[in-house]
């Protein structure tokens, strides 16, 4: 660990206590200055080389792997993946720099901190990478084809971030929406390995549990605040079911499944449903069994987004035969149409604001309110439509999104890779 690696990882011991005493403006400033000075360290580091036959086949997958985050679940998602491949690896679990939660242990088997292996798999997006390399020393990549596991949600792939290409072999992304934008800016290859979907859940656990009304028609909207909010739309979806449902109809409801909200978040957000007895809010940290569970206890999801990288929710639900009602833009498009979900039209929208790495001048979707009301009373309204679109969002699923498909996929460019192709 490098001498401002040290200072990182002592800022972020200290932030549960810097976060009572300062402002998010000034802790803001001080975070930015400590990702200008890990660029400047960065850019006098020179990497060694790949070297081929030094190092044993096999991958060292770098992330935070226990991380109770959208990220986190993906890293565990990629090793799934490589375990079921087959392919020889290990785990160096990076504790990412917040005060996030750090609580599944699903993987604790393989963490080692090591990275034996030829190839470096880098599930660290280009906004932590320079701290985390910092961290860890950047010696991890001597040697090592380096390949960066990268998730971007809109068109435009920031032109701050391009510096970390450098640094890299290759990258890897879940979709290729991601993808394209991506090779807009770098020479270096980028490759679409999509997530393999499988929803485990737990078959005992029932509505009642979380607090939610049997014999009703549940709509679910599920997002991390922490994978940014305004994204995700939950305003969106209200407005949705409020001019869909009457605030006293019991026969139908809205899950609303919301993850690191601030208490001001929180407040504004039941403001909006406050009429609405027929809106359940629901906010603790779940596992992911049980929130697969709820999403197994629910109707159908709703999905309003103005932009995703890839929409695992949304292929989940799909894979558990629930419609899905999703906006008609970016990476989930890819894995569904208008035959296995329904889709909602939109109007690109320029932003107006930055909302964390989104900023102003780029562009999002903005999707059709009204529509979405009139597929939600559909949904519900008309059994036909509602059982026929889950039967083929399931059927669908399951054969794009198959282990067997994808496992291919990661070996194959393994064995490129390490035979020099």
């Amino acid at each position: 660990m490098t001498l401002q690696g040290k200072l990182i990882r002592i800022a972020y011991q200290c932030r549960p206590i810097l976060t009572k005493l300062l402002p998010n403006k000034v802790l803001r400033d001080i975070k930015g200055k400590l990702i200008k000075n890990s660029l400047k360290q960065l850019n006098m580091y020179r990497r060694i080389p790949f070297q081929a036959n030094i190092y044993p086949r096999g991958l060292n997958l770098i992330g935070s792997i226990r991380a109770d985050t959208g990220l986190g679940q993906s890293c565990r998602l990629i090793a799934t993946q490589i375990e079921n491949s087959g392919l020889p690896f290990t785990i160096y679990n990076y504790e990412q720099t917040s005060n996030l939660e750090q609580t599944d242990h699903s993987f604790d088997k393989k963490i080692t901190n090591t990275n034996p292996y030829q190839i470096n798999l880098l599930h660290i997006n280009p906004r932590e990478l320079g701290i985390a390399l910092n961290q860890m020393g950047f010696s991890i990549l001597n040697g090592k084809y380096n390949i960066g596991f990268w998730l971007w949600e809109l068109e435009e792939f920031p032109d701050e971030w391009c510096f970390y290409f450098k640094l890299l072999d290759e990258i890897w992304t879940p979709s290729e929406f991601i993808s394209r934008t991506i090779r807009k800016k770098t020479t270096i290859p980028v490759i679409t390995i999509p997530y393999v979907v499988s929803v485990p859940f737990d078959s005992h656990i029932y509505r009642k549990d979380f607090g939610l009304p049997e014999n009703t028609f549940l709509f679910l909207m599920a997002y991390d605040n922490s994978s940014i909010g305004e994204r995700k739309n939950p305003f969106g979806a209200i407005r949705a079911f409020q001019q869909a449902f009457s605030p006293k109809d019991r026969t139908v409801g809205l899950v609303i499944k919301a993850l690191h909200l601030k208490q001001t978040e929180l407040k504004q957000l039941k403001k909006k449903c406050r009429e609405y007895e027929n809106i359940y809010i629901l906010t603790k940290p779940m596992e992911k069994i049980r929130f697969n569970s709820l999403l197994r206890c629910c109707n159908a999801l709703l999905s309003l987004h103005r932009a995703e990288g890839f929409g695992l929710v949304l292929a989940e639900a799909m894979y558990l035969g629930k419609p899905v009602i999703a906006t008609n833009w970016s990476a989930n498009t890819e894995f569904m149409d208008k035959e296995t979900a329904c889709m909602i039209d939109y109007d690109l929208v320029t932003l107006e604001k930055n909302y964390g790495p989104f900023l102003k001048g780029q562009k999002w979707a903005d999707p059709n309110i009204k529509q979405a009301a009139t597929e939600m009373k559909k949904l519900k309204e008309q059994k036909d439509y509602y059982y026929t679109k889950g039967k083929l969002a399931q059927t669908s699923i399951k054969q794009l999104l198959s282990s067997e498909r994808i496992n291919k996929l990661i070996v194959n460019r393994v064995h490129q890779i390490t035979s020099g192709g």
